[in-house]
């Protein structure tokens, strides 16, 4: 087909090739990080499709610069708050994100950040490879435990509920907070719905799992943090803005939570002023999805989707399906 599309990122081989055995121009930004919003305005202009990221905002002016021959936005992320969705259906452009395919890589990061901070392994780590390790001490690198303690998770969509169903294996008792009822969660894991209040004071670990909406933005703030346990560890693998950082800042330097796990953050890829002080929480550079296995199949997901979407047929993961009018 004469398709021309713009990929804002390298992605792994087998999403572009499927791209390129269908399009006449595939072009791909090759710089490191985010494309420049200026660069992107420049690159998309008569394009048929766009395949972005998470880190790209796609504004109704991107979608302007690209002109009336856009047909598709495919985004190689589960979160889509970075396009103008509104604007997009607007314009009759349809929108595709990837869910479902990451889930279980996410839940495992999740689970992998909330094991590092309990029991203290980047310190560990990093003393150990220092030289100023001197041998087993009683009182050294104490952590907490994560076996028999009550885990809450805050939305139990389809990462909040992996995480969940792992808690079992670790004899974790299971709270959760959702705009509506897990019947399936509350059977497999015997998961108690509760509202934010209650989990936040009964949980030794909180893992968060919401998409980032106004009503999420900033949902943890110094309020929530000074419900929690001291004992506690909170773990972000959703969106940074759910997490007030400066917040978060201040109960770790008052000692209002014994640590943290965080994969995302407010203002990617900076840190708020003295996060990056604290030994007692893990910094992972937003990898929740970052397998070989699961990356290929998001690049594969996305770039099936835009293809779909240039030859005017729904995705399979539409998120603003009316603009293919009544189903």
């Amino acid at each position: 087909m004469g398709w021309s599309v713009y990929v804002t990122r390298r992605l792994p081989e087998a999403g572009l090739r499927m791209l390129r055995r269908a399009c006449s121009q595939v072009a791909v930004y090759e710089g490191d990080g985010a494309v420049p919003q200026a660069e992107l305005l420049r690159a998309v202009r008569g394009r048929d499709g766009l395949l972005c990221l998470l880190s790209d905002r796609v504004d109704a002016g991107v979608m302007d610069a690209a002109g009336a021959g856009l047909k598709g936005i495919a985004i190689c992320a589960v979160g889509y708050d970075n396009v103008d969705v509104a604007a997009a259906t607007a314009r009759g452009i349809p929108v595709s994100n990837t869910p479902g395919v990451l889930t279980e890589t996410t839940a495992d990061l999740a689970w992998a950040l909330m094991l590092a901070a309990a029991r203290r392994i980047p310190e560990s780590d990093r003393l150990v490879r220092s030289g100023r390790w001197r041998g087993w001490d009683p009182l050294q690198m104490l952590g907490v435990d994560v076996y028999g303690k009550t885990l809450g998770v805050v939305g139990a969509g389809r990462i909040g509920s992996a995480v969940a169903r792992r808690a079992t294996g670790f004899g974790m008792e299971v709270l959760y907070f959702d705009q509506q009822g897990r019947p399936e969660l509350e059977r497999t894991c015997a998961a108690r719905r509760v509202s934010l209040e209650e989990l936040l004071r009964e949980s030794d670990f909180v893992s968060l799992h919401v998409p980032l909406t106004p009503q999420t933005r900033h949902l943890i703030g110094l309020r929530e943090l000074g419900m929690m346990k001291e004992t506690a560890v909170l773990v972000n693998t959703s969106r940074g803005p759910v997490v007030d950082e400066a917040a978060l800042v201040e109960a770790l330097r008052s000692g209002r939570i014994f640590g943290a796990g965080l994969d995302v953050y407010e203002n990617e890829p900076a840190l708020a002023p003295g996060l990056g002080e604290f030994q007692n929480v893990v910094l992972a550079p937003h990898i929740g999805s970052a397998s070989v296995a699961t990356r290929s199949k998001m690049a594969q997901m996305a770039a099936g989707d835009l293809l779909a979407m240039l030859a005017g047929r729904r995705p399979a993961s539409c998120v603003n399906p009316e603009v293919f009018g009544p189903a």
